[in-house]
């Protein structure tokens, strides 16, 4: 689920209230299955309103993600909602929908385990994330309507590059920039 959450970008509600036929094909990514996409149906809610909805697509960086989810609808849920009606992608031993407070309370045992800082929240993952396909190259608008975010500027809140990014991204520019000048000789 977690590996989920960071794959995706996802809120946690947003993960929580996935259902198992939110997942979906990606044409171009056949290869994927049905774990080419998933139909965000909780997404967070502007001004009041309804829960907006969109289409994450999972990018070839983290096609990690599709064997772990084959094996979880495969081999694991059907040990918890066996024979179940239950249609929730993350479900308890007592055949209910796994909660949002479950979550945090799981990745926050998860980071003190791996003796993280206890600033990390499961947030942080939807913010690495964003970081992530930016220092992949993939355009900002693609980015914003991944997260579901309104204004480019809320998606920009959320990426903080690594160093290394930023070395690369200049000594990129300055070998185009010597490049440039060597031509103009």
């Amino acid at each position: 689920m977690l590996k989920t959450v960071y794959a995706f970008g996802l809120r946690r509600t947003e993960a929580v209230m996935l259902d198992t036929v939110d997942l979906h094909h990606n044409a171009k990514m056949r290869q994927w299955g049905h774990f080419g996409a998933i139909h965000v149906r909780w997404a967070k809610a502007a001004g009041g309103g309804a829960p907006r909805r969109r289409t994450v697509l999972l990018v070839p960086e983290f096609d990690w993600w599709v064997p772990g989810m084959q094996q979880w609808l495969e081999q694991a849920r059907e040990r918890f909602a066996p024979g179940d009606n239950l249609d929730a992608l993350w479900v308890t031993e007592r055949h209910t929908r796994l909660s949002a407070g479950y979550l945090d309370r799981r990745f926050a045992e998860l980071r003190d385990e791996a003796g993280l800082s206890k600033d990390l929240t499961l947030h942080s993952l939807r913010h690495s994330y964003v970081t992530h396909l930016l220092e992949f190259g993939y355009a900002d608008r693609f980015v914003q309507e991944q997260v579901g975010h309104m204004h480019a500027s809320t998606t920009s809140i959320y990426a903080s590059v690594s160093s290394d990014y930023k070395n690369r991204v200049l000594a990129e520019a300055l070998k185009a920039l010597i490049e440039g000048e060597a031509d103009d000789r």
